[in-house]
């Protein structure tokens, strides 16, 4: 009978100083730490909306907005216009751009060929007797006004636009 403890093996057997098959690391450097955060594909997590009129019915969104899309949601909207940009045509687009599905009582609903729902497909365009999914499809599975430009801001706060930035300054002292 042996003990374990005090049995050799055959690491133990070699010679100290003897490289092992495993490379050593080397550490990063602050520098090359900062370019892999920089190099990192930033985006928002999908968030989930649900449709205040219409129980059981939830948006999934994708709040990764770009200032080219606003700005051509804008524009859309008549911004440029003498008449000026109309509000709900505006939210209307962030709502119908940004749904990359929907689910009903906890389950994503898919279409007969398997695709997500969106605005622009063609059972949402069928349930709302629409033709266009923006703003025609967007207002109608609302079915009120405000909840949709109440959607848009939401959206856009998910997106980040509200978010503020804080500043430091290195040389303040802690009051701690």
């Amino acid at each position: 009978m042996t003990n374990e403890l005090y049995t050799e093996t055959s690491e133990d057997k070699k010679p100290r100083g003897v490289k092992t098959d495993m490379p050593q690391r080397k550490e990063e450097t602050v520098l090359q730490q900062l370019t892999s955060a920089i190099k990192k594909k930033v985006e928002r997590p999908i968030v989930h909306l649900d449709v205040p009129e219409r129980p059981g019915v939830t948006l999934i969104i994708s709040p990764n907005i770009t200032q080219n899309q606003l700005r051509s949601w804008r524009k859309n909207a008549g911004e440029d216009s003498k008449n000026g940009m109309d509000s709900l045509k505006f939210a209307c687009s962030v709502v119908g751009h940004t749904t990359k599905g929907m689910i009903f009582n906890e389950q994503e609903v898919n279409d007969e060929e398997g695709n997500e729902l969106t605005f622009a497909s063609e059972t949402i365009l069928q349930m709302t007797d629409t033709t266009r999914p923006i703003p025609d499809c967007v207002r109608a599975f609302f079915g009120v006004d405000p909840h949709v430009e109440g959607a848009a801001l939401a959206i856009l706060e998910a997106a980040g636009y509200s978010d503020t930035v804080d500043t430091s300054d290195p040389l303040k002292e802690s009051s701690t």
